[in-house]
């Protein structure tokens, strides 16, 4: 048995001749092995308790399932842990930095993404007369002179671009 930096087992023991869990070196943690949701429930277990249906033999005719249904086994609580375990994995864009991707994976601020769901911008629609929208206008010329200042340009484009919000603009326009 070797030791990692950080001095524990880089290989723990197997349990019921299982392959031995490997730690990431360094980590505070080992790797998850979670199986399918097939694999980890049981035929005995059920989230929820269901009475026998009454009549309904006769009103379904041939359609009634002749073989049970091969659904995951597991208690309420099996199935929310498995999915927590499940998410836990997957990278949060919130809590580190994400330095690869296209213009849908970039960093919106909350604030941001709160204003821009207002009412007076959310709301907004390309055949609205002009007199409606004169806020938002107001503050989308604004943001083109900050544009301009900033990047000494003469001018700036302000409709929507390729990507997500392309398409969200033309699907909002519909």
């Amino acid at each position: 048995m070797t030791m990692n930096s950080t001095g524990r087992p880089t290989s723990i023991n197997a349990i019921d001749g299982e392959q031995p869990l490997h730690s990431v070196s360094g980590s505070k943690g080992l790797l998850q092995a979670e199986g399918l949701i097939f694999e980890i429930g049981s035929t005995e277990k059920t989230g929820v308790d269901l009475l026998k249906p009454k009549g309904t033999a006769n009103r379904l005719g041939g359609v009634t399932r002749s073989q049970p249904s091969n659904l995951p086994g597991l208690t309420e609580p099996e199935a929310v842990r498995h999915y927590v375990r499940l998410s836990q994995r997957n990278y949060a864009i919130d809590l580190g930095l994400f330095p690869l991707g296209s213009c849908t994976m970039k960093h919106n601020p909350r604030l941001n993404e709160k204003v821009a769901r207002l009412a007076g911008f959310a709301d907004v629609h390309p055949m609205q007369p002009q007199s409606t929208v004169q806020g938002a206008l107001e503050v989308i010329n604004e943001l083109a002179d900050w544009l301009m200042t900033l990047t000494n340009m003469p001018a700036v484009a302000m409709s929507p671009k390729a990507g997500a919000h392309g398409e969200l603009a033309g699907m909002l326009a519909i």
